[in-house]
């Protein structure tokens, strides 16, 4: 396990911005190769949308007047507190609930801005709570009350490591089946889905959690999600292309860019 393989050729490479005239590169399909790649530290997207660069005062005009509601596990939570963190204007109710779980909720009066987050249902292995607060991201959907100004973002992968793929697989059916009767109910609301990601692999890791396993499940969730009318983050390309170390939890300038790419979507023409 983790053997270094030494590299016969140069130990860097050099990317230099496109020249004029030169073809473009494309990708047709997330599967069929790259996504994107990093350039001076910003994630750059082979097709789809383009990523913009956000400040806190351009998140701030894109969220406004807007309820992002979050679900999973801690990979998206870092998402909901590095909004609050980066947002002055956001501030969260302390509700006492458990700060890995929630739910938990933000506002930004000045902005109308609605932020919340709560974990994916079991099998979750956090520990011991209030199991009432375990909810299935499948039935928060089905309470949800969309519009053109609700964006739904989810994750839900890294607690399902050393369970059969079948019963991945019945989840990721289960929430499908209610981002459908949402998108029929109301069209204009906004689904972006956070892919999987490598993690750093000790031991215990290797046996139950390893990127074997990770990338199996990811390939399901793009097979599964594939012809809706959702958005993908791609975590693992965004993770394996960086030069930081692989973690469960990608280090902030990683989040940053994949904050970016929300963003990015919700406000395909804004930036800073």
């Amino acid at each position: 396990m983790k053997v270094y393989i030494r590299v016969s050729g140069p130990a860097s490479v050099t990317v230099l911005p496109q020249k004029e005239g030169q073809p473009h590169v494309k990708s047709s399909t997330v599967t069929s190769g790259p996504s994107g790649y990093y350039y001076q530290g910003v994630w750059r997207v082979l097709g789809g949308t383009t990523v913009h660069e956000f400040s806190a005062s351009a998140i701030s005009q894109c969220l406004k007047g807007k309820m992002v509601h979050m679900y999973g596990d801690s990979t998206i939570r870092q998402w909901y507190e590095f909004l609050n963190a980066t947002l002055p204007g956001l501030k969260e109710f302390d509700q006492h609930n458990p700060k890995k779980t929630g739910p938990h909720m933000s506002l930004d009066y000045a902005n109308n801005i609605l932020l919340t987050y709560r974990s994916h249902g079991p099998p979750i292995h956090f520990p011991p709570m209030d199991t009432r607060v375990l909810h299935y991201i499948a039935n928060e959907l089905d309470g949800l009350v969309g519009e053109p100004n609700t964006v739904v973002v989810f994750t839900i992968w890294a607690h399902f490591g050393p369970f059969p793929m079948e019963i991945y697989i019945r989840r990721l059916q289960s929430i499908r089946r209610a981002v459908v009767r949402l998108l029929d109910t109301t069209p204009g609301t906004l689904v972006v889905i956070r892919t999987a990601n490598p993690r750093a692999l000790t031991s215990y890791v290797t046996i139950n959690y390893s990127d074997w396993y990770m990338l199996r499940r990811d390939k399901v969730l793009r097979a599964i999600f594939k012809g809706l009318k959702v958005h993908l983050i791609d975590a693992w390309e965004m993770v394996l292309a960086h030069h930081l170390p692989h973690d469960l939890h990608p280090p902030p300038p990683i989040i940053k860019n994949m904050i970016n790419h929300l963003l990015s979507y919700i406000c395909p023409h804004n930036g800073s």
